[in-house]
Order: structure tokens, then sequence, then C-alpha cells
């Protein structure tokens, strides 16, 4: 899964500008991921679940899924703490919030999903609404039944996604503007940080159904196009 030059003749693949994404994925994503990934084979994906790379090196961030946020790093009053599910793991969490700051100091693109939404509001300061309904129903994880509105400027305009989430966007990080909502309930589904070449965070699943495939193409060109540019440097 977490390699880029398969499938590749040799010699084509040394005049080939490889790229490195960052990410922190579980194994049990790797399944969503794994066609997406293939598409994009000048694209090295590094795992630091299983083995950390300095930021330095990176072309793109990208922000998966996964439980909730370890209250430590939430920066907000927590009520009754038995809504949080109880898996949290603060050493990716760490990794996640400093990945962040180390991809917005570089001008890397970066590509949020789901946790990954959270996790980027939180980390530009922003807060979540720490158990929510209506978004995590069985019939709604891989199946594109959520209606969206959506913002006209957004270039990425869906009607329809999935759901799977328990948490969302409360206060919005300075920065950030929305571009799409939960068409029933106001969540907020979809943002982008002003000011920055790429970061659009969304809170449904991409990785899960063909509708979204614009997404990932813009995204990688996005990561090819840094490792190009820092290539000529």
């Amino acid at each position: 899964l977490f390699h880029s030059a398969a499938g590749k003749p040799p010699l084509l693949a040394l005049y080939c500008t490889m790229s490195n994404l960052a990410t922190w994925m579980r194994p049990k994503d790797e399944k969503w991921f794994r066609p997406i990934f293939v598409r994009f084979p000048t694209v090295r994906v590094c795992n630091a679940l299983q083995a950390e790379e300095p930021m330095d090196r990176m072309n793109g961030l990208l922000l998966t899924g996964g439980p909730d946020i370890s209250k430590e790093f939430l920066h907000q009053e927590i009520p009754d703490e038995s809504v949080l599910e109880k898996d949290a793991d603060s050493r990716r969490d760490a990794w996640e919030f400093a990945a962040i700051k180390a991809a917005l100091a570089g001008g890397l693109p970066i590509f949020a999903i789901c946790k990954g939404l959270q996790v980027f509001n939180v980390a530009l300061g922003g807060t979540l609404k720490l158990d929510i309904t209506g978004h995590n129903l069985p019939e709604m994880r891989d199946h594109d039944v959520q209606p969206l509105r959506t913002e006209r400027t957004a270039a990425h305009r869906l009607e329809r996604v999935n759901s799977s989430h328990h948490q969302a966007i409360d206060r919005l990080a300075d920065g950030c503007e929305v571009e799409a909502w939960c068409a029933t309930d106001g969540i907020i589904e979809q943002m982008r940080l002003r000011d920055h070449l790429f970061a659009l965070a969304v809170q449904y699943h991409p990785e899960r159904g063909e509708i979204y495939d614009a997404l990932f193409e813009d995204f990688f060109s996005r990561v090819e196009a840094h490792a190009e540019k820092s290539s000529n440097h």
C-alpha cells in the first residue's frame, strides 16, 4: 500500500519526480485508500503509524478518519466525558497536530477527512460539538444519502455524501471558510483554510465512493506540483 513506483518500468521511474505524502492511517482504513493510491504511482505514501519521517521531506499531508481526539488536545470544556470514545490515540494526535503546524509553515497541500477535519479545526483554534446524533447511522457509512447545502464558490460541490461521525465542528477556526453544510441540520461538512494554496477539510469519507474522485485528483495534483517545485530549488 505505502509505496509508489510499483508497476512502472525501472528506467521510466528514474525520470519521475517522486512525491512524499505524510499521513497516519489505521490498518482497517487501508482497504478504502488502496485503490486511490494506486492511481497516483509517483506519490510515495509515508504512514507515520509504521515509521515517522521528517515533515521537511514531505510534499503533502493527508489527515484521515479515526477515533475522537484525546481530551488533552481539545482545549475546551468537556461537561460529560462519557460521550468521548474510549480508543483515543494521544500519540497519533500529537503527531497530527505537529504535522499540521509543519505543513502550514511549509506551504504543503493538506486534505483532511472526517476526524482529520476535526483535528484541523482544533489545531487552528476551533472547537467541537462533542456528541451529535443522526450522522452515524449504518446505512450512511458508505452510501451517499446525506443532502448538502453548498456555497457556489466552492471548487468541489456535491449534492449528497456519506456520513460516519458523532462529533463535528462547533466554533469554526479563524481563517477558515465553510463550503458545505448538512442540509437537514446545518452541521459543517466541508471547509477550507483561506490564504493557503490548498487546505481542504471534509466531514464525510470521500475514500468510500467514486463520486469523490475529483477531490483526490485535485489534492494529488497539488502534492505532485509541490514536489516538482521543490526539486527545482
